[in-house]
């Protein structure tokens, strides 16, 4: 049997899984959401980027599994209101993947990932554009170019579909989830060196997690990663209008709204 360890990844007190073993919720930039009552393991101890959350989200508990896990066979992350589901069943917190699912999948596969995300209308690249500042993707592109050319065909590639693997979701073997790691935070450390976001919204801010989502595809095709796809949902209200209306006003109406201004 694996030893296996999903984070869930939380800025706050929340509905956790039941498997204690197996789910291992965590407090991103702990030392601000930290409160008396939250037992969660925290993002800021020991090797740690805590002080990055506001422009690195999720990828914070990523980092911190990367350099602290080190006793584990595979790792994953999750979200406290996004998880992995087993098949037909419904999406509450009894019937996430466990063990054993796991397990099946892992032995034919080398890495997990969320069923893609379909923009129909849109291109990977003009839906970020539509949402967020051109300049991150650009710069990206050219850290590849510089750097990483052998990745270079797969991020156009990416760019140019409609579908992608979001939310920054997976669970890999340990041996693919460290080279991920060593590949995505040396990209985003060069692009931190070449993008000023000084004058970003709240919102705009967190471009370094945003912009991890789309390269998740480009490390996977450029290195032939055998993966699965999974199940996934959230839990809770989860708003389709509210997040419809945004997407078309994106698109038709403004660059770069703030969906964090926008109110109903």
């Amino acid at each position: 049997m694996r030893k296996l360890k999903i984070l869930v990844a939380t800025h706050k007190k929340a509905p956790m899984p039941i498997n204690k073993t197996l789910y291992l919720p965590i407090l991103v930039n702990a030392k601000r959401n930290y409160q008396a009552d939250i037992d969660y393991q925290r993002d800021d101890i020991a090797e740690n980027i805590s002080h990055k959350n506001a422009n690195y989200n999720e990828l914070t508990a990523i980092y911190w599994a990367w350099k602290n896990l080190t006793e584990v066979d595979a790792v994953g992350l999750v979200h406290y209101r996004r998880f992995f589901f087993k098949s037909g069943r419904s999406n509450d917190l009894k019937n996430l993947i466990d063990q054993a699912d796991i397990e099946q999948l892992l032995t034919d596969h080398d890495v997990i990932l969320p069923k893609k995300r379909n923009y129909y209308i849109e291109t990977n690249y003009s839906h970020y554009i539509h949402a967020h500042h051109e300049e991150p993707l650009i710069e990206t592109r050219n850290i590849l170019v510089e750097t990483y050319p052998q990745y270079l065909e797969s991020f156009d590639a990416v760019m140019d579909r409609n579908k992608a693997h979001m939310f920054n979701m997976f669970v890999m073997k340990k041996e693919q989830f460290n080279a991920y790691a060593t590949w995505l935070f040396d990209v985003l450390g060069q692009l931190e060196t070449r993008i000023n976001i000084s004058d970003y919204s709240v919102q705009e801010a967190r471009v370094f997690g945003f912009v991890a989502e789309l390269m998740m595809d480009v490390w996977i095709e450029t290195n032939q990663i055998n993966y699965v796809e999974a199940k996934w949902s959230m839990t809770g209200k989860k708003q389709t209008f509210k997040k419809a209306y945004n997407f078309l006003l994106r698109k038709f109406v403004k660059n770069n709204v703030d969906i964090s201004q926008t109110h109903f």
